[in-house]
């Protein structure tokens, strides 16, 4: 259950950079509307008019995709091999799954006409009811079924992901050779999602509630639930499992639901994005949806880490910290920037539960003070780019000064109770550790794949190689054998040992590398099997 919750958080990542994407072609469009910046030296200029329409166009249109997305994503995610067919069977289990449900809809007389709000007022509903009752439905890839979002994709995925696990070499009579195999794959899906869509026509409209109560739960917490996800969702980054509370959030109810230009809108990245395409968004409903997202993520990665590692520098022992200054500086710069905090955090977690609980009561803080002084930056990335594009040019009624006057306020703190705890616990952070090498990343690059290769236990102890936005994820056959030190000289920043099969490895804004170079290293390992055999 474990390596298969750290394989859901993962692959529930994918979707998320294409729609960051998108929300920062939204937000630069949105800017040239913005009157505060060029007045209206641009008001009616018909090549950025068409400009800002083309890319509202095209970010609606994939945000409209996220469901199929996550269907995709989640069947090349949980795959162990063959995952392109996975995914292309994904597809066809998405819109057969949608087809079921329309089927059924259907025979009970709910339709896109049945369900309008003019027909259903027509039945004596207010517009209130009718309203709540025709945003229990929507039209996916032209296919009038139930509202279910990411839910009815995430479904989708994870049974493609079974069927194709459990028979994807699957071996038929001679006479049906030609369907055995990856073929047979996209049959049984065929064959098994309907069963499946015929359960979840029965179970969502529960499920749905359920889901609904506790977004309603959430919102009634007020400020304080905004505490309780920040907290949680720091607390969580050492298992990885804070993926799928922030997918949850940013694209589900639970993170909030609301009409914009007359349609629901479920999740609070979802709703951001939907008013960043309006030329005048309803604040209030903004601010909704923004206390879950950036706003409350700047204070602690643009400021309070950079300050943690500037108070571990002068912690290190002297004739440390030219080595440490470098390692420091780059983690420190990549929170500042791009919010990626991990290497700055596994610099302390497992070393100090004093810092660790320190840190996630102060990010929880940080999205609950944001909350109540009306802060308004939205986005998913957390660094001084959504800072600066989704506060600061947006204009003063984003209130982004209070966000950046809490920032230095936390980068006082961070800084002072870090140098303190260290000092006080005698913690080996980089620097202070009189034994440690501070040569990150002397292998060569051209030799990191089977340096990796060699530290992890060799080729016959890998069993899967995959990775996240900062993390090498490995299942190996035993991890008692991970050489720590080894991957410390190809760059690694830390190792998480989640069980005896699965290990992370965190390389930060490198880790991509680091997988491809694993990737071909094991690929010529196997070639040089082969080839010995033959």
């Amino acid at each position: 259950m474990r390596t298969f919750i750290q394989k859901l958080g993962k692959s529930l990542m994918a979707p998320l950079s294409i729609i960051v994407a998108a929300g920062l072609m939204l937000g630069l469009a949105s800017l040239l509307t913005n009157q505060m910046i060029f007045g209206d030296a641009l008001a009616g200029v018909p090549f950025i008019d068409a400009l800002v329409r083309c890319v509202n166009a095209l970010a609606s249109a994939l945000f409209s995709l996220l469901p199929v997305l996550f269907c995709m994503s989640l069947a090349m995610g949980m795959t162990r091999e063959d995952k392109e067919i996975a995914t292309f069977a994904s597809v066809i289990a998405f819109v057969l799954f949608h087809t079921t449900i329309n089927f059924f809809l259907g025979l009970n007389g709910i339709t896109a006409e049945t369900t309008s709000i003019e027909a259903l007022q027509k039945t004596g509903l207010s517009l209130t009811e009718a309203t709540q009752q025709n945003a229990a439905y929507d039209t996916v890839f032209g296919i009038f079924t139930y509202r279910m979002s990411i839910f009815g994709g995430i479904v989708c995925g994870l049974w493609t992901a079974f069927i194709h696990n459990r028979f994807h070499r699957t071996q038929l009579p001679a006479a049906f050779s030609f369907f055995s195999g990856t073929r047979f794959v996209p049959i049984m899906i065929t064959v098994t999602i309907p069963f499946v869509a015929i359960v979840m026509y029965f179970v969502w409209p529960i499920f749905s509630m359920l889901i609904n109560a506790f977004g309603d739960l959430i919102q009634a917490a007020g400020a304080f639930g905004t505490f309780i996800y920040g907290f949680l969702e720091r607390l969580l980054i050492p298992t990885g499992l804070h993926h799928i509370l922030n997918q949850l959030i940013r694209f589900t109810p639970i993170g909030g639901t609301a009409m914009v230009d007359g349609e629901q809108v479920s999740g609070a990245l979802n709703i951001f994005n939907a008013l960043l395409m309006q030329t005048d968004p309803n604040m209030d409903i903004m601010r909704m949806a923004t206390r879950f997202l950036t706003q409350g993520t700047h204070p602690f990665m643009v400021f309070g880490l950079p300050a943690a590692c500037y108070a571990m520098y002068r912690c290190a022992l002297p004739e440390n910290k030219a080595k440490v200054k470098g390692i420091l500086l780059a983690a420190g710069l990549t929170s500042f920037v791009t919010g990626i905090t991990e290497p700055i955090e596994f610099s302390f977690i497992f070393i100090s539960p004093v810092l660790w609980l320190f840190h996630a009561c102060m990010a929880g803080l940080s999205f609950l003070i944001n909350t109540l002084l009306g802060v308004c930056i939205g986005n998913a990335g957390g660094g001084l780019i959504d800072l600066t594009l989704f506060g600061i040019l947006r204009g003063p009624e984003t209130r982004w000064y209070l966000n950046v006057a809490v920032g230095i306020v936390y980068a006082i703190v961070y800084y002072n109770v870090f140098k303190f705890v260290i000092t006080k616990q005698n913690l080996k952070t980089p620097g202070r550790d009189t034994d440690a090498s501070y040569e990150t990343g002397s292998v060569d690059v051209s030799e990191m794949g089977l340096a990796i290769m060699e530290a992890v236990g060799g080729r016959d102890n890998i069993v899967d190689i995959d990775n996240c936005i900062s993390r090498l994820r490995l299942v190996l056959k035993d991890t008692a054998v991970v050489d720590e030190a080894a991957l410390k000289e190809t760059g690694s920043l830390g190792v998480i040992k989640i069980n005896e099969e699965n290990v992370q490895v965190v390389y930060g804004t490198q880790v991509e590398n680091a997988a491809h170079a694993l990737k071909d290293a094991v690929r010529a390992a196997d070639l040089a099997v082969a080839a010995t055999a033959k």
